[in-house]
């Protein structure tokens, strides 16, 4: 129902993003986008460059008024260094820069030459970069735009960093508490780990290290039925957990209680059924992360992702010249020492992409008045049921 295209290098002219399938009337402004991406930038432990990107968005499509014609929407966000990149990233003509040859380990260098057969490692790195999150998050912002309207909401928040992890128990953080975490350094909901995360993300900058961690995805005002169970390919959970993956240095998704289900018994693990007039069926738990049998239940929707350290490091690892073969340290490009605050911002763009696009399969409709009916008498429905 929903695609989108990004394309862009990280030190190239931009980075641009289409966005197909939006129904008609859908709120959009080019301020709400750049909220979306500057949530991005945040988090104790960026490297300078979030200083410097102030990642302006010009739509140049398929919006109109402020809302959206149902064609497809363009926008552009002009990289802010790209005036001194312009001699290495030239569109046309030849580069100014010396070939990159010495290989990072964990990061896309040596697989990337293997592919594509590159001696520079430049023309690797440039699209491999978590740059490319930027198409993400501006095609995500339509999409929490669309979900707004029927009032969906989709959060985010950092459980760990390194070996700090966050308490507050088995309860799930409510929306309103979840709207006030980006004011925290490491957009964590307790402010007790929230200072010890950046005691964590200081220790590791004087060693000349880096970190991962843990975020947390949570969606509210699902209905029951998005996904299904009758293909693969067609089930929520898969869906979101490659949406999930797919951002760089994610390692590991998981849903509801996720890898902890491995260790209860059954009449643990099991969400216990109730009904109540009015109200209809839900569940006196949500073990099962709001999803079951690849289909939305009610309940709120819960997606963790493991992040792993950022691989650039300050003081490099051993490494071996793509060229001569030779020892080497790792070649090093400016790099975050913790991004874990910010790969939960992007997670959250990618669960809301998914959710928009499983959510038009459901209702269907060419403009949101009509799938705000539709929507509408899903829920009297199951209220009902």
């Amino acid at each position: 129902m929903l695609r989108f295209l990004d394309a862009g290098e990280s030190h190239g002219k931009g980075m641009s993003t289409i966005v197909e399938g939006l129904p008609y009337g859908i709120p959009v402004s080019a301020d709400a986008i750049e909220l979306e991406l500057a949530r991005r930038r945040l988090g104790y432990g960026r490297s300078g460059r979030m200083k410097l990107e102030q990642d302006r968005v010009d739509i140049l499509s398929g919006v109109r008024s402020g809302t959206t014609l149902g064609s497809p929407v363009a926008m552009l966000v002009i990289n802010a260094e790209y005036e001194k990149w312009r001699e290495i990233m030239p569109v046309e003509g030849e580069s100014a820069g010396e070939p990159i040859t010495g290989l990072r380990p964990g990061h896309a260098d040596l697989a990337g030459a293997l592919k594509y057969g590159t001696r520079d490692l430049r023309e690797v790195l440039e699209r491999a970069s978590a740059r490319e999150t930027v198409g993400r998050v501006c095609a995500g912002a339509l999409a929490k735009s669309l979900l707004s309207e029927l009032g969906i909401s989709v959060h985010s928040h950092v459980l760990a960093v390194g070996k700090v992890k966050a308490g507050g128990g088995s309860e799930t953080p409510s929306p309103q508490d979840l709207k006030e975490v980006d004011s925290d350094p490491m957009r964590c909901l307790y402010a007790e780990a929230s200072e010890l995360m950046r005691h964590e993300v200081d220790r590791a900058r004087e060693d000349g290290d880096s970190l991962g961690g843990v975020v947390e995805v949570i969606a509210f005002g699902l209905p029951a039925g998005l996904g299904s169970y009758v293909h693969w390919d067609r089930r929520l959970d898969a869906r979101l957990a490659g949406a999930i993956m797919a951002i760089q240095a994610i390692k590991g998704v998981e849903i509801g209680a996720g890898f902890g289900l491995a260790g209860m018994r059954g009449s643990q693990a099991v969400d216990v059924i109730h009904h109540a007039p009015g109200r209809g069926f839900y569940h006196g738990s949500n073990h099962a992360g709001g999803l079951e049998g690849g289909v939305t239940n009610g309940e709120p929707l819960v997606i963790r992702a493991a992040m792993k350290p950022i691989p650039t490091l300050a003081s490099p690892r051993d490494s071996v010249d793509l060229e001569s073969r030779a020892a080497v340290k790792a070649a090093v490009e400016r790099a975050d020492i913790c991004a874990v605050p910010a790969a939960a911002v992007i997670a959250e763009s990618a669960a809301a992409w998914v959710l928009a696009d499983a959510l038009l399969e459901k209702t269907g409709g060419d403009s949101i008045a009509e799938i705000r009916v539709r929507f509408e008498a899903i829920l009297r429905h199951q209220a009902e049921f």
